[in-house]
């Protein structure tokens, strides 16, 4: 069967979910069981896969899911400990003694809070955090989700102490050998070496879009949110925007190019939000009128969920700012200690898990919860133990914070369960085992890449980030992106004469545009803001700013292999 057909095949369960979510307004928990019936049926009959095989990689999937759910409720649970806490009401207090205004807030918390966290721990965790702060802050849960979600795209490459870069490329590694043996010109001796490039080419592709992207989103927001429906509204606060991006991007170019790509997002977060946040209290390019999104009840009904605002802008404080944050502080510093691996913590918590061994007799077929390791687990629902302590919470104010977190978990478990099976079985499509895969056939995300690769010839540089993009969008990881898609990057630009390192820098890169619009981070997100069902309108917004990340990034990607570096190996 021609690649093409096999593309088309793979493509409708992707094409299912869209139509039903953002045409068809579905919840995820009713289109995203669809799209996997689809998948199922596809890798059956198409792909020739046995069913006994097929319905091992949908319990793999199943598995996989629980533990994306642990992060989901972790994030819930802080949410709902803090607000019966009195926590939050006094992070809102002290917030507002920074700054009163949307716009900065958004920058602060999304796009600089967010890049810190995402540096530490990765795995959709930023947005699941970062979010349900700005909704408690007087944001429509809508535009909370959308903003958290777009923001959560630069920093993802070097995301998880920089395992995209560093874990997924690790099948590259026999390639890049091979071509450090074949003496030809290449800038680099090891992997080590390779995955460092790749950082730096990746940062540059990264930097427009970390300067365009505040300014962009802030103007997309109070278009679509703002009382006077007006982009220049979000315009107004640029200064700002550039400043955040400069505070951001000196320490992230920095570690990239002298140390690797384990800490440009993680130092550059914390770099840049102590930076800003000195600059928003000392009133630094700051726009001369605030802006706020006017009074809920003034709101269209699509923008709120579960999870409703009382409207005031007037808060109390009930304890310090430093015990009300001191539960962020402790995850911001648990998790990384827990993540650098030299530190030893890493290694522990992730040896421990509960292993599912050859699913259903298959031997490709395993999953495993590394429950201590997920942040859900610790840093999460380990500090969510220790603030009722801190902030002294009687039982009653527990009992509510633990029975709301369990409430929520409905709808995005029945999403999660068919998102991930879904991934699941297209992951396990091209297992090269010909009683499993008789025809041999590519993998559904890599018949879909091959057949655009087809297409687009030498003008391939302008696609290869969206190939990582849809990796994303897929698996919900840039990591399992990179290491869906790197080796054919790899492939492609060996077959084009295209620089190897930049093809595969814009593959890291579109991993993490990609962030923004894949089904798991969605459902994640719409789940804390309690927007479950509301998925499809969340997609329906974030995709601009991805068709936009995508735009700059091929010319970039275009311009580095055809103009400033075509000499590169």
């Amino acid at each position: 069967m021609s690649i093409g057909v096999l593309a088309l095949v793979a493509a409708v369960p992707i094409l299912i979910a869209l139509v039903l979510m953002v045409g068809m307004r579905w919840p995820a928990t009713k289109a995203m069981p669809l799209a996997w019936l689809a998948a199922a049926l596809g890798a059956i009959g198409v792909w020739g896969l046995p069913v006994g095989y097929v319905t091992a990689l949908t319990l793999q999937g199943f598995v996989t899911a629980i533990g994306i759910l642990i992060i989901v409720f972790g994030a819930i649970l802080i949410l709902r400990t803090l607000q019966h806490s009195g926590g939050m009401e006094t992070i809102q207090y002290g917030m507002q003694n920074i700054t009163a205004d949307r716009r900065i807030q958004a920058i602060i918390i999304g796009y600089m809070f967010a890049a810190f966290i995402e540096g530490a721990a990765g795995f959709g965790t930023p947005a699941a955090l970062a979010a349900p702060l700005l909704l408690s802050l007087g944001f429509p849960p809508l535009a909370a989700a959308v903003i958290c979600l777009v923001f959560n795209s630069f920093p993802v490459t070097f995301g998880a102490v920089g395992t995209p870069v560093v874990l997924g490329l690790k099948f590259l590694a026999p390639s890049v050998n091979d071509a450090v043996a074949s003496g030809a010109a290449v800038n680099f001796a090891n992997m080590g070496d390779f995955n460092m490039v790749v950082g730096q080419w990746a940062t540059l592709m990264h930097l427009g879009m970390i300067f365009i992207l505040p300014v962009f989103m802030l103007g997309f927001i109070t278009r679509f949110f703002g009382p006077k429906r007006s982009w220049a509204d979000g315009f107004a606060a640029w200064k700002f925007c550039i400043f955040a991006a400069v505070s951001f991007t000196v320490p992230y170019l920095f570690f990239a190019w002298n140390v690797g790509p384990e800490f440009p997002s993680l130092i550059g977060g914390l770099i840049g939000l102590g930076v800003i946040v000195a600059g928003a209290k000392a009133g630094f390019c700051m726009p001369k009128e605030s802006f706020d999104f006017g009074p809920s009840d003034k709101w269209e009904p699509e923008w709120t969920g579960s999870v409703k605002s009382d409207g005031t802008t007037e808060f109390k404080a009930h304890m310090s700012q430093f015990k009300a944050w001191l539960p962020y502080i402790l995850i911001g510093l648990i998790l990384v200690v827990t993540r650098i691996p030299e530190l030893g913590l890493k290694g522990m918590l992730a040896g421990v898990a509960i292993k599912f061994s050859h699913i259903l007799g298959f031997e490709s077929v395993n999953a495993k919860i590394a429950y201590l390791y997920l942040p859900g687990t610790i840093p999460f629902m380990l500090v969510a133990v220790l603030t009722i302590f801190i902030h002294g919470m009687p039982g009653d104010k527990v009992k509510m914070a633990w029975g709301q977190a369990i409430a929520t978990m409905k709808n995005p478990t029945i999403a999660l369960f068919a998102a991930v099976a879904l991934v699941s079985i297209f992951r396990g499509s091209g297992i090269a085992d010909v009683a499993l895969n008789p025809n041999a056939y590519p993998s559904m995300p890599l018949a879909m890449a091959k057949a655009v690769a087809g297409v687009a010839g030498n003008a391939w540089p302008v696609f290869a980030s969206f190939v990582g993009g849809l990796g994303a969008f897929i698996t919900g990881s840039n990591t399992v992106s990179d290491l869906l898609f790197a080796e054919f990057q790899w492939g492609v630009a060996t077959q084009l004469d295209l620089p190897r390192q930049i093809i595969v820098a814009a593959q890291a890169v579109g991993g993490g545009m990609g962030n923004m619009i894949c089904i798991h981070n969605i459902v994640a997100v719409c789940a804390v803001v309690g927007l479950s069902g509301m998925e499809g309108q969340i997609l329906k917004k974030t995709v601009w700013p991805f068709l936009l990340y995508g735009t700059v990034v091929g010319i970039v990607a275009s311009l580095m292999s055809f103009v400033f570096l075509p000499h590169l190996f």
